[in-house]
């Protein structure tokens, strides 16, 4: 526990951290990288580059600092980063060596701001955040299928739409493959030539559980993703983590709107299937966005849940049809996912919704979900990128 002065004094520093923030955890960065660059190796360096994870752990410091007195305020976002570290392997560890370029990096950029009060407070703070970090940690590592990366054998790449592909993978020493949530994630890590530090990214898994292989579906959008889609065939070998994540479908019977756009789809096909296998009386509206046919996958699949679920509704939106999607026989929404398009769903005000897509898509959708009078809690959601996390 902090005591009331230490509490007050990290307090102080929130809105020089608002100012800062960044900054610092530019420099945070810069420093560990420099003094331990094998770290490079569990990082999304082209989030580092685009510098979207400084903001993040910026905020992630902010958030913490505001609600020194009062973490449980902050104990959703802890888990939700502690999937993250548990998916990619951070380890306890590793938390001291954060902590130090950390309170280095603040230093550097406060100077003379940063008095040896605020430098004391701070490193007791680090102490009680990376403790509850470190707890939840080990409570997931404990519940995980197994820990670390284990090999996988690509056992079927099948192409979904123009720009997604699907790959199936089973464990390469035969042995059983641990259920998951219909929601959840694996980090799949990969070295990509002429890069000296391996690559890990998360995909979700795109199919129910128990299907006796994992199966991701990958965009072609990024180093990793382009390197699976240009680089990995069937029989090759691929690093795996276990299944993490706290995006996970409800087991109750309330209706439930899956909204998605692009590569989003891809646990939105997890929790349709899931859906419909485990809950076959529930109420089931899947929207997904497209820009046209070619690149809506998974419609067969969706649609072939619904011809045999009458209570599962699938619609696809195309925002550019094409003309043999005007001349074709398959039924679709022209434009774009908007308020009337909702308003006219008539959904149920019990319904839970999960939306996946870009930021700025997962905004737009929640903002008029609350427009049609649901409420902030009945609305879920999985941004693929950096959120709070630190790596």
């Amino acid at each position: 526990m902090l005591d009331e002065r230490t509490i007050d004094i990290i307090k102080s520093t929130v809105p020089v951290l608002q100012t800062h923030g960044e900054n610092i955890t530019g420099r945070f960065y810069n420093l560990m990288f420099q003094d331990h660059p094998e770290l490079l190796n569990m990082f999304n360096q082209t989030n580092q580059k685009k510098q979207t994870q400084r903001a993040a752990l910026a905020n992630a410091v902010i958030a913490a600092a505001a609600n020194i007195d009062q973490l449980e305020q902050i104990i959703p976002a802890v888990r939700q980063i502690g999937h993250k570290h548990t998916s990619i392997g951070v380890k306890p560890e590793h938390y001291p060596i954060v902590g130090k370029y950390l309170l280095l990096a603040i230093k550097d950029v406060l100077q003379d701001a940063a008095t040896p009060e605020i430098m004391q407070a701070w490193e007791k703070a680090y102490g009680v955040i990376a403790e509850a970090f470190i707890g939840i940690e080990k409570d997931m590592y404990n519940e995980a299928g197994w820990q670390g990366y284990k090999e996988f054998t690509v056992i079927q790449k099948t192409k979904e739409s123009k720009d997604i592909t699907s790959f199936y993978i089973k464990p390469s020493d035969g042995s059983s493959l641990p259920g998951f949530e219909a929601g959840q994630y694996i980090s799949i890590k990969v070295r990509i030539a002429d890069s000296p530090y391996t690559h890990i990214r998360q995909y979700s898994l795109s199919d129910a559980s128990q299907k006796g292989a994992y199966r991701i579906s990958v965009k072609k959008d990024g180093a990793v993703s382009s390197h699976l889609h240009n680089e990995v065939q069937e029989g090759d070998k691929l690093e795996v983590s276990a299944p993490a994540g706290d995006f996970k479908l409800s087991s109750a019977e309330k209706p439930v709107v899956l909204i998605s756009a692009g590569s989003g789809i891809t646990p939105m096909m997890s929790m349709l299937k899931t859906a419909a296998e485990k809950q076959p009386e529930r109420a089931v509206t899947f929207i997904h966005a497209a820009k046209n046919g070619e690149y809506a996958a998974f419609r067969k699949e969706a649609e072939q849940a619904a011809e045999n679920h009458p209570n599962i509704n699938v619609i696809y939106v195309y925002s550019e049809p094409a003309e043999q999607d005007r001349s074709g026989d398959k039924p679709f929404y022209s434009g774009r996912i908007d308020q009337t398009f909702l308003e006219q769903l008539h959904l149920n005000q019990d319904a839970e919704f999960y939306l996946c897509g870009s930021a700025q898509f997962m905004t737009q959708m929640k903002d008029m979900i609350l427009a049609l009078g649901f409420d902030s809690d009945s609305v879920q959601y999985e941004l693929f990128g950096p959120q709070l996390s630190m790596a």
